[in-house]
């Protein structure tokens, strides 16, 4: 029978805390109950969940391990929901478009699962479905989430280290990207253009005139499984050229690109006829040129241990939520390249540079766009997927030597001499002007007219402290002004109309004790 309707907000609460009641929370939770409940609570809650197996600085790495099988192992939908979601995107029966159907899918995830199929032609397909009301259902758990987030804080015992509401924002984003297959076709004919000329490299054939949103239907790829090494041995790969191969040509798809596969895990990958098969193109990463161009000199200038230029490339990428501190930001900088320095890259782990980055700009109040979280997951995926298969790879280590065997073709010829032109005329229209001008300063040095302008960093606060004292000041004035001529008023022979005061003089005693009341109630606060 057909999947039911999304639930209102307030009974899908009183199912989250059913399911919740029914794997027993309070007794504490292993990993696969964790994944179970998970899987119970439904696709915004595994999405969730296949988000959280990536972040073992949040879940220890057994429970992050469980819940990546959410990616695959998800219940899939019955066969009667998948026969009518096809027919309807389709318009027409099944019978008239497919020869087979299987019934059991070959893969269920938490938008969509997958069915062996084949067209009447013989052409062997695989089929995408998505799950009916999908996105209702989502954006109803989004917004759940996003009221508890300060509960799961507590719950996970987190603090502030991880931004749940990111999180969701972050999942939230990736499922719409996932749900539209029409977008997605567009997706894999891109990826397949970009890759054409990578003899190792291939991807599924698209087939648009069976395709609508809600369904996709492309080739089938019977290859076996990246991480299946045993088979990959048998059959006679080398499994350390699959892994240099795998980690240069992700590293060509971010670099040289700006086009990248975000979710490359094993269940994404196959080897089939010599080839590296990336399959399911649902959710992509993009980089702008800019990005590229500082991405590069990121990696080049941490490789040289330029902190300047990272430092730099830092204010250049983040967006700054306060004013910077710029030799605090240096002495971390350097103090991150110097923990570093020491270590051989084949050597490093892209996590913990990820995180160990983050933090500097955190403390920095330097804030990361919303792309590099895409970027860094993709990355750290992809690092373990190499680890896992081949651990003699670094992908660090590929993408250094791989920026380094390309950094000619980088570089722009013809926006290199404009540079170098335009610098050389700017210098030398300045050269007849030194003269003239070191003349200037020292007749104004004579004269004793040289000024400096001098800026102080981290002196901010200070300097506020220094304006409110002043400010005191000023109201201590005002008032003692205010109580001399109020008393002078008082002995005038101006008419008398409150306790033998003339009203201006009344006025002004008011207005005086009014500041010096808020002046004492200001005194004690701050000694609070």
């Amino acid at each position: 029978m057909p999947e039911s309707k999304p639930a209102s907000g307030e009974k899908r609460l009183r199912e989250i805390l059913a399911v919740l009641r029914k794997h027993h929370v309070a007794r504490g939770v292993s990993p696969k109950e964790l994944r179970l409940i998970f899987e119970d609570l439904g696709p915004t809650f595994i999405k969730f969940g296949q988000i959280m197996s990536m972040r073992p600085d949040v879940l220890p790495m057994p429970y992050c391990k469980e819940l990546r099988r959410l990616r695959t192992n998800v219940r899939p939908m019955c066969w009667e929901t998948v026969e009518a979601e096809v027919e309807n995107a389709l318009g027409k029966p099944l019978g008239d478009v497919f020869s087979r159907f299987d019934c059991e899918p070959i893969g269920s995830a938490s938008i969509a699962q997958v069915h062996y199929a084949e067209l009447k032609n013989g052409e062997k397909v695989v089929v995408k479905v998505r799950r009916p009301g999908i996105r209702d259902i989502m954006e109803r758990d989004v917004a759940l989430l996003h009221r508890v987030s300060g509960l799961l804080k507590i719950v996970w015992r987190t603090g502030d280290t991880v931004d749940f509401n990111q999180v969701t924002d972050e999942m939230w984003s990736a499922a719409l990207q996932e749900m539209d297959f029409l977008k997605e076709a567009d997706q894999a004919e891109e990826f397949g253009r970009l890759n054409s000329g990578i003899a190792y490299v291939t991807s599924p054939r698209v087939m648009r005139r069976y395709s609508a949103e809600s369904v996709l239907v492309m080739e089938y790829i019977d290859g076996i499984p990246i991480d299946d090494t045993a088979k990959l041995k048998a059959e006679g790969y080398d499994i350390d050229e699959i892994g240099e191969k795998l980690a240069e040509n992700y590293v060509k798809q971010i670099v040289d690109d700006g086009y990248f596969h975000a979710d490359p895990h094993p269940g994404n990958l196959r080897i089939r006829d010599g080839k590296i098969v990336w399959i399911d193109m649902g959710l992509m990463g993009r980089l702008s040129n800019r990005d590229r161009y500082i991405f590069r000199n990121v990696i080049s200038a941490a490789v040289r241990g330029d902190v300047n230029e990272l430092c730099s490339l830092l204010l250049v990428f983040c967006e700054p939520s306060a004013p910077v501190d710029r030799p605090r930001l240096f002495t971390d900088v350097d103090s991150l390249v110097n923990r570093y320095e020491t270590l051989d890259i084949g050597n490093m782990n892209m996590m913990t540079v990820r995180d160990d980055l983050t933090a500097v700009a955190d403390r920095n109040g330097l804030a990361m766009p919303k792309g590099v979280s895409v970027l860094g997951r993709g990355l750290i995926t992809m690092e373990g997927v190499i680890s896992a298969i081949s651990p003699n790879i670094n992908v660090l280590q590929v993408m250094v030597n791989h920026l380094s065997s390309k950094a000619a073709d980088y570089m722009d010829p013809h926006q290199e001499i404009k540079k170098a032109l335009v610098s050389m005329a700017q210098s030398g229209r300045r050269i007849p002007q030194i003269p003239s001008q070191v003349s200037e300063l020292l007749k104004m040095g004579i004269r004793g007219q040289t000024k400096t302008n001098v800026e102080i960093t981290g002196s901010e606060r200070p300097i506020k402290a220094i304006g409110r004292i002043a400010d005191r000041i000023a109201i201590g004035f005002a008032e003692g002004g205010l109580l001399i001529a109020s008393a002078i008023l008082s002995t005038s022979n101006l008419p008398k109309c409150f306790l033998g005061i003339p009203a201006l003089g009344a006025a002004g005693f008011f207005l005086a004790a009014v500041l010096g009341i808020w002046m004492i109630i200001g005194f004690l606060r701050r000694r609070k």
